[in-house]
């Protein structure tokens, strides 16, 4: 089963890679996730978080993100989808400057 979500934006296709790109940066600085970038606009995350191991992609469109990935299980599913959900909101809110994001 997998594991979808989607968020819309209203930016340039290089400026939410840009965004993503430091979402990325944030989730391997916090929590210790792979971040690769296998594309203009694809990227691949994987790792462990807690209990839950966390594989999927991540497609930036010209009016949305997508994520894709591996469900964590029914105990994690709602958590993850609600933290996943609420930093691509954050990371793709076009009132945030992009040097204002955190990284860290």
């Amino acid at each position: 089963m997998a594991f979808e979500l989607e968020q819309k934006h209203s930016f340039s296709v290089e400026e939410a890679r840009e965004r993503i790109a430091a979402l990325g940066e944030y989730l391997q600085n916090k929590h210790g996730l792979a971040v690769t970038w296998t594309g203009d606009t694809t990227a691949k995350i994987s790792g462990k978080y807690l209990v839950v191991t966390i594989e999927g992609s991540v497609l930036v469109q010209s009016d949305k993100v997508s994520f894709s990935g591996k469900d964590p299980g029914m105990l994690w599913r709602g958590k993850a989808k609600d933290y996943l959900s609420h930093k691509l909101s954050k990371y793709l809110d076009a009132g945030t400057k992009l040097d204002a994001l955190p990284r860290r």
